[in-house]
């Protein structure tokens, strides 16, 4: 008798539990519906409103990155959009959780800009991310964030961009590195070793030497945190289910090699760091934020973040360029022509040469439009607010602490934001510098370094590195071939998006019989 009346308990607590559970949920779910009224707009389409259906859908978008098909999952997310809101869609799986995605230049000019105060990176997205990049430039708001831009800004400035000496000295080392004409080389392998060594160069005025130690523990724990990090990000309300034993073994091996040279910064006294100045060539980023603050964990912080954008933007970058280029000889040796025509086959370009290189500017902007270096990002809204929706239809709602996710690689290949296919413009598809020559993307439909007050502080480096390495590389080989199925290559989602299979390439040295005129060589 007592096991049955025990038993009946049982299950009338767990009924009554259930019944509870359910009610509050219908109840938090009403109050937010009512929110959203509030607010004065409407609910963008439901991807799916069924709370189990959502966690299968952040399952099933987890194992799309893992395949290397983010962008194709992310895409068909809008089969479930309307005519009224074509590129919005929203999914939540709590009552106070709430996503939205979108490939709209207009929302993406809200969130960036327009509206930039009601959002931001947000407390969630600041938790998630503060084992790696702490309060960085890329993790925080408000006052924080604009302390961290302005510690960093001063770097970044024409007159330190424009000195090329660090540049000149890892690309030559590059070069060294590459096999024999004709033989095959991952060239993106060693373009990611060599933008880490420029990086932590400028950085911290010491290099990993990646290019000497392709083994190095610093990079493959960089790698593997990044990895895991987008993987976190990815699965959204799920990412206490991802293991983390490599990622916090990851930037432990981060931090050990960091922390020694912040030291070395620190143990300068303030007047020495005072008497450096920008025109010294042992000037670092470190010392330069090290003038500014002497808290360890500030100073690891911004290197760290620097760092991410600084190595992976530049390297992915350059290595969808040659990804491209080797498919199409005629753009590749146009590009050469340039080259060649501006700077000769030995001379160091200066930063007037690198700008005044019209096909090498539009063979960049060309392979960013196809391939923005960060594919994926999100903001969270820290007010009620709204997004446009398309003309005559209402606004769309945005709770305080809904996720907005948007996609600049989903956006840069709708081919309905671009002009018709013709003899002046190819299938916005396709790889195509010479599209640049007779067309201007339109506001917010091209941003390869964001936008807005958070725009990219850092592009003008990428960018002159990006180019300079270019040339270098260009004035030595005068082709190059693709070596495997150039068509299998895939786009791989990281935080920062890559070819999934490395970019082995064959290349072949300019044979260097002269005929006639020795200035054709450039001697």
């Amino acid at each position: 008798m007592l096991a049955q009346v025990s038993f009946g308990h049982l299950v009338a607590i767990s009924v009554s539990s259930l019944v509870c559970a359910v009610a509050c949920y219908v109840v938090q779910l009403m109050r937010h519906e009512l929110r959203i009224k509030k607010i004065g707009g409407v609910r963008a389409p439901r991807l799916t409103s069924n709370p189990f259906r959502a966690a299968w859908w952040f399952l099933d978008t987890a194992k799309a990155l893992m395949r290397n098909e983010l962008l194709e999952q992310y895409n068909s997310f809008y089969d479930a959009a309307t005519p009224e809101c074509p590129n919005l869609i929203e999914i939540q799986i709590f009552p106070r959780e709430r996503y939205l995605f979108t490939k709209d230049p207009e929302h993406i000019k809200a969130v960036l800009a327009g509206q930039f105060s009601d959002f931001g990176k947000g407390p969630r997205f600041h938790d998630l991310w503060r084992p790696f990049l702490g309060d960085s430039i890329f993790t925080t708001d408000g006052q924080l964030w604009h302390d961290s831009r302005s510690l960093i800004r001063p770097m970044f400035v024409k007159d330190r961009v424009s000195d090329l000496a660090t540049f000149e000295k890892w690309t030559s080392k590059l070069l060294s590195k590459l096999p024999a004409s004709g033989q095959t080389v991952d060239i993106m392998d060693l373009l990611y070793r060599m933008t880490l060594d420029v990086t932590t160069d400028f950085l911290l005025g010491a290099s990993v030497d990646s290019l000497s130690n392709p083994q190095s523990e610093f990079a493959r724990a960089f790698n593997d945190v990044q990895r895991i990090q987008m993987m976190l990000t990815s699965v959204g309300p799920f990412e206490a289910f991802v293991p983390r034993r490599r990622y916090n073994e990851g930037i432990q091996v981060i931090d050990r090699f960091i922390m020694p040279y912040i030291e070395q910064a620190l143990a300068l006294p303030q007047e020495e760091l005072e008497k450096l100045s920008n025109s010294d060539k042992h000037f670092t980023f470190l010392h330069s934020i090290a003038r500014y603050t002497r808290n360890r964990q500030v100073l690891r912080d911004q290197i760290i973040a620097v760092l991410l954008a600084g190595r992976d933007t530049t390297a992915s970058t350059l290595s969808w360029a040659f990804y491209e280029l080797s498919y199409y000889p005629e753009k590749f040796k146009r590009l050469r022509d340039e080259i060649i025509g501006s700077v000769g086959r030995t001379r160091t370009p200066t930063y007037r040469d690198l700008k005044d290189m019209t096909y090498l500017r539009h063979t960049l902007n060309e392979t960013l439009r196809l391939y923005p270096a960060v594919p994926y990002n999100l903001r969270g809204a820290l007010e009620d607010t709204t997004l446009p929706s398309t003309p005559g239809n209402p606004p769309i709602s945005v709770v305080k602490g809904d996720i907005v996710f948007y996609s600049t690689l989903a956006m840069q290949r709708r081919k309905d934001l671009y002009p018709s296919v013709s003899e002046k413009f190819e299938d916005p598809a396709l790889f195509s510098p010479e599209r640049w020559e007779n067309w201007t993307p339109k506001p917010w439909q091209y941003v390869p370094f964001n936008g807005g007050p958070r725009i990219c502080v850092g592009q003008n480096f990428a960018m002159t590195e990006m180019a300079y390495c270019m040339v270098r590389v260009l004035q030595k080989y005068d082709r190059i071939e693709y070596r495997g199925d150039w068509h299998a290559q895939q786009h791989e989602a990281e935080v920062v998006g890559k070819p999934s299979q490395g970019v082995k390439i064959g290349m072949y040295e300019e044979s260097m019989k002269v005929i006639g005129n020795p200035e054709s060589l450039g001697i």
